[in-house]
C-alpha cells in the first residue's frame, strides 16, 4: 500500500515504501537500480565498520531522487537536481545529524575528492563523470577549505567512496526491510519540525 504523505509516525515505513514503489528505476545508466544503488552503499558501510549513522547515511543517501522536486533525469540532461540537499531537508526533522550531514555533503564530498586525490576522478564511472560537470566540477582551493571545516566532512568522503562502489551487477545484499531495527533506533523522539517532503 503506498503511504501518501510522510509524518512523524509513518515516516520509515514512508521510506520502505519509496524502496518499493521507485527503487527498480533505473540509477542514470548504472548497472544496478536506485534501490540496488543505495542497499549496495549501506552494504560497503557495514563492510567498512561505519557506525550506524554512517551506514544509515549510505543507505538513504540517494533518497533525495524520489522525494525532490526535480527528477533524476535532470542530471542525465545536463541540469543539476540538487538531491542531496532534498534528501537531507526530508530526513532532518527525523534524524540526527549524523545521518543527515554526510547525505547532504555527499555530491560536494566527490567534488572534493576530485581535488584532493589525484587517483580519485580515474575511479568514477560515467555517469558520475557527467553528473561531476553539472554540479560545478572539483573543488577550487578555497571551496576545499571550506569543506574541511564542516564537522561531517570525513563521514561524507566515507559515504561517497561507499556510494562510488555501491554499482556492483548482480551482488547478493541485505534489502532494506532488514536495516528497519537500524533506521527505528536513530529516529528522533518527539515531533518533528515538518511532515512535508523536501
Amino acid at each position: 500500500m503506498s503511504i501518501a504523505k510522510p509524518t512523524t509516525d509513518n515516516i520509515i515505513e514512508f521510506i520502505l515504501d519509496l524502496f518499493d514503489s521507485r527503487g527498480s528505476e533505473e540509477y542514470m545508466g548504472e548497472a544496478v537500480s536506485m534501490a540496488q544503488h543505495m542497499e549496495q552503499s549501506a552494504a560497503c558501510a557495514v563492510a567498512d565498520g561505519a557506525p550506524d549513522s554512517l551506514v544509515v547515511a549510505a543507505l538513504l543517501h540517494d533518497v533525495g531522487h524520489f522525494v525532490g522536486e526535480h527528477p533524476i533525469e535532470a542530471l542525465e540532461q545536463g541540469r543539476d537536481n540538487y538531491h542531496e540537499e532534498a534528501g537531507a531537508r526530508f530526513l532532518e526533522s527525523r534524524f540526527p545529524p549524523e545521518v543527515t550531514e554526510p547525505i547532504r555533503l555527499h555530491v560536494a564530498a566527490k567534488r572534493y575528492l576530485c581535488a584532493t586525490d589525484e587517483a580519485y576522478f580515474d575511479q568514477l564511472s560515467d555517469a558520475s563523470v557527467n553528473s561531476l560537470n553539472v554540479q560545478g566540477g572539483p573543488m577550487t582551493t578555497q571551496e576545499v577549505r571550506q569543506f574541511e571545516a564542516n564537522p561531517h566532512y570525513r563521514d561524507a568522503v566515507r559515504l561517497r567512496r561507499y556510494d562510488d562502489d555501491g554499482k556492483v551487477a548482480g551482488l547478493t545484499i541485505r534489502p532494506v526491510n532488514d536495516y528497519r531495527p537500524m533506521l527505528e533506533s536513530l529516529l528522533l523522539k518527539g515531533d518533528a519540525s515538518s511532515d512535508k517532503p523536501g
